[in-house]
């Protein structure tokens, strides 16, 4: 069964239209200071090799990158995970949480990072960000950007977020626009791309929050955002196949979660993306705990699906498909990166499959557009794992009746097509829009020299 998303359909047929840190440094009073202490703090990071003409990524990540930006009441700390924390709160806030109705003190403090000109003048920017948030604390990512007529957006915020439910619900922000462009759940976009009006740089706000009086804090590991400016397209060039390859990636269905615990999203027939995320999650190694768990049926098989359907799940969007969510989740475990892009062709996911990497991809299509799999969809996403010797896609597709039936071969000019396309034909024939390559990626925090060469090639370090 198809997953049901119907504000993500909205949202693509508007597009076609911690720990405080022990080893840290004390940031300087001002970026330029900071930019002093160091050989080279420029705004482009090491590796920086975003593909030319659609796509431009830009994360920060390093002891450096963090100095760099402008503080409020952050430190940045090294060792072997450079991060953000709270070091001496800027000021208190109340917050009413729109979906609890409790409002809440919480101290603050902030993190503006750097101007960063996109290689790429942007009629979409989604922001990702990877963290730990302990009870007691949570975060907000804004954006702000200039357009190609030197007028600047207002801040808008691309998430609130935590990692547990406990302290407030991770929402999204609706009714956010400026005339010119919105914020459709988690993705800035130009309202009228072709007015040639195009978003050329951006600066990104994070703002940590604490229990006033603890010493709590969230630790920000990587911080940043995909620019893209795909063109309307409704087919793509093929692409020459590589060698094939396969990995061994874990295979949940989403189907047999179906009616358990319908506050998330319905249950599992709208799982798709926290099941992807889960297969991801476990193919490097990682696990919720018992005590994770603990909450969930004992009756229930895969429990740890439903563990990421609660811990992705947009209070706003209503649903588990928020692209950052997913990504900030799977960051929570262990040394873990994730990051959403948008790759250029199958030729960029052969690239990363050879190296180790598997990828989480959303596409939508018609049951007539994909041989074998049984179903149309307004959005779905699947875990790609590898190509066949002939250059067939082979993914692990949650849309399937049980685990054993996951894996599927699907034809690969087919899935090229859905996968990259920005507009497509409904079923009655009307036009709608497409995602245009987005994935999510997911990695450890060091990767191996191959690892890094294939994320280097598609531009995400």
């Amino acid at each position: 069964m198809p997953p049901a998303t119907p504000r993500r359909t909205v949202l693509a047929a508007a597009l076609a239209a911690a720990t405080a840190a022990t080893a840290g440094t004390a940031v300087p009073a001002t970026a330029a200071e900071a930019c002093a202490d160091h050989e080279t703090c420029t705004d482009e990071p090491p590796g920086h090799a975003p593909a030319p003409g659609l796509v431009d990524n830009r994360f920060w990540s390093t002891y450096t990158d963090w100095r760099c930006g402008t503080p409020a009441g952050t430190r940045a700390v090294s060792g072997h995970r450079p991060g953000l924390v709270i070091d001496t709160p800027a000021g208190r806030t109340d917050y009413t949480d729109p979906h609890t109705g409790r409002t809440a003190t919480w101290e603050y403090a902030r993190w503006t990072s750097p101007v960063h000109t996109s290689t790429v003048p942007a009629t979409e920017v989604i922001a990702s960000w990877n963290a730990d948030t302990p009870a007691g604390t949570w975060l907000q990512v804004e954006l702000r950007g200039t357009y190609g007529d030197g007028t600047d957006t207002p801040w808008f915020v691309m998430g609130r977020w935590a990692a547990g439910d406990g302290d407030i619900r991770r929402t999204s922000v609706d009714d956010q626009s400026d005339g010119k462009a919105s914020v459709w759940t988690d993705t800035f976009s130009v309202d009228d791309p072709a007015s040639g009006l195009r978003l050329v740089s951006y600066r990104l706000r994070l703002t940590l929050h604490r229990t006033p009086g603890t010493t709590l804090t969230p630790t920000v590991w990587r911080l940043g955002a995909m620019a893209s400016d795909v063109p309307d397209r409704f087919t793509v060039p093929a692409s020459t196949p590589g060698p094939g390859h396969e990995l061994v990636v874990p295979r949940y269905s989403q189907n047999i979660h179906v009616g358990q615990y319908p506050e998330y999203d319905n249950g599992g027939e709208a799982w798709c993306s926290p099941t992807s995320s889960q297969m991801i999650v476990e193919y490097w190694g990682r696990r919720p705990s018992a005590d994770d768990l603990a909450w969930v049926d004992p009756s229930y098989a895969d429990p740890q699906v439903c563990h990421a359907a609660r811990s992705t799940y947009d209070y706003q969007y209503a649903g588990c498909g928020n692209w950052p969510f997913n990504a900030a989740y799977a960051a929570t475990y262990p040394d873990m990166n994730a990051v959403v892009t948008r790759l250029h062709s199958l030729t960029d996911l052969e690239t990363l499959i050879r190296a180790g990497i598997p990828a989480i991809t959303s596409q939508s299509f018609r049951k007539d557009e994909l041989t074998g799999a049984g179903y149309g969809t307004s959005g779905h996403l699947m875990t790609v794992i590898g190509f066949t010797a002939d250059g067939d896609v082979i993914a692990n597709d949650p849309a399937s009746p049980n685990d054993a039936a996951v894996r599927r071969i699907y034809r690969r000019r087919e899935w090229e097509n859905i996968w990259l396309r920005t507009k497509r034909y409904d079923a009655n024939g009307k036009v709608r829009g497409g995602t245009g390559g987005v994935c999510y990626l997911y990695f450890p925090d060091r990767p191996t020299p191959v690892q890094r060469k294939a994320l280097e090639a598609v531009g995400v370090l």
